[in-house]
C-alpha cells in the first residue's frame, strides 16, 4: 500500500512537469533545474552565470529553500525576474510549485529559467520539474565519497559541475575515485570542475549552456526552424 501512495505522487507530479514543460516550450525558454547539497555554490554560480550570458541571453530565476528569501535577495540584481518558492518542511521543491512560479512570470522574455532546487541530494532527483536539463553541483569539500552514497542525482544528470575546485590542492580528495564512481552510473554525462573564486571552468559552463540552446532542446518547433 504504501508503494502505490508513492507511485501515485511520483504520477500527480508528472502529469504536471508535462505541462509544465509545455507552458515552457510555448515561451522559448530552456529550463535548468540545479541540484546539489546545500553549500555547493548554487546561488554563486547564477551570480557569476547570469550576467555572463548577458546581453545575448536573458534569464530568469525561481528559488526553492525552506525558509527566508536571501538568496532570492541576491539573484533579484542579475536576474530580469526571481521568485522564491519556501517549501517549510519539504527537502525538495514539486512540479506544482515551479506551475505556480512559472504562471505569473513572462517567460516569454527569457532565454533561460534556472531553477535552484532545495539543498538536498536525494529527493530532487525523482521529482521532474519539468525542465529540460538537469545541473548537478557536487562540490569537492563535501568529500570524495558523495557519488557512490548519493546515486540518484547522478544517474538523472546532464551535466555534473565539481565545484569549489580551487579548493582541490588542499584538500584530501580523489578525483580518480569520482570519476569512476560517476562512470559506472552515468558514462555519458559531461564533468566540468569548475571555481567561481578563480574563474575555472566557467568557460566551459557558459558555452555549455549556449550549446544546448542551440540545439532547440525542450524549443518549440518555431525556435527550431529559425
Amino acid at each position: 500500500m504504501k508503494v502505490n501512495v508513492i507511485k501515485s505522487v511520483l504520477k500527480a507530479n508528472d502529469l504536471v512537469a508535462e505541462k509544465n514543460r509545455d507552458r515552457l516550450r510555448a515561451a522559448d525558454t530552456l529550463a535548468i533545474n540545479l541540484i546539489s547539497a546545500p553549500g555547493s555554490g548554487k546561488t554563486t554560480l547564477l551570480e557569476k552565470t547570469i550576467p555572463a550570458l548577458r546581453p545575448e541571453f536573458h534569464s530568469m530565476v525561481v528559488v526553492g529553500d525552506l525558509e527566508t528569501t536571501r538568496d532570492a535577495d541576491r539573484l533579484s540584481g542579475h536576474a530580469l525576474e526571481v521568485t522564491q518558492i519556501n517549501t517549510g518542511m519539504s527537502c525538495h521543491l514539486y512540479a506544482n510549485q515551479v506551475a505556480s512560479a512559472i504562471e505569473q512570470l513572462p517567460l516569454e522574455k527569457a532565454d533561460f529559467l534556472f531553477i535552484e532546487n532545495v539543498g538536498n541530494m536525494v529527493c530532487p532527483g525523482e521529482f521532474d520539474l519539468g525542465e529540460n536539463l538537469k545541473v548537478i553541483l557536487y562540490s569537492i569539500p563535501e568529500g570524495d565519497d558523495k557519488v557512490a552514497k548519493y546515486p540518484t542525482i547522478f544517474r538523472v544528470a546532464d551535466l555534473i559541475l565539481l565545484t569549489k575546485a580551487d579548493l582541490l590542492p588542499h584538500l584530501n580528495f580523489d578525483m580518480d575515485r569520482v570519476r569512476e564512481d560517476i562512470n559506472r552510473l552515468n558514462a555519458q554525462v559531461p564533468v566540468l570542475e569548475i571555481s567561481t573564486r578563480d574563474g575555472q571552468g566557467l568557460a566551459a559552463w557558459l558555452e555549455w549552456l549556449r550549446e544546448k540552446r542551440a540545439e532547440g532542446i525542450g524549443l518549440s518547433a518555431r525556435f527550431i526552424a529559425e
